[in-house]
């Protein structure tokens, strides 16, 4: 599934640099997929950091990705980098 525009939020940004927020029931997997943040390429830049609420209807996964490329209309991410993926208690 591609990213829903409604669910990509702008946190802050500076100096050419855009923090993102974005919360789907995508899995993770499927949301660091070359082209899944296309819809977003006006938008989106390269360096920009987008944190992840994925899979938030089945398997969360929490985390960020950074945009390495969009050219063309066709946005890449890094693999989601995750966070609290431990919880001991």
């Amino acid at each position: 599934m591609a990213s829903q525009f409604k669910n990509l939020s702008a946190l802050g940004y500076a100096n050419g640099f855009t923090l993102w927020h974005y919360r789907t029931t995508d899995l993770a997997a499927e949301v660091d997929n070359a082209g899944y943040f296309s819809p977003a390429s006006r938008m989106v830049r390269v360096g920009d950091f987008i944190l992840l609420n994925a899979g938030m209807e089945s398997t969360p996964t929490h985390g960020v990705a950074v945009v390495v490329a969009n050219a063309g209309g066709a946005v890449d991410v890094t693999n989601v980098t995750t966070f609290g993926a431990i919880n001991t208690d």
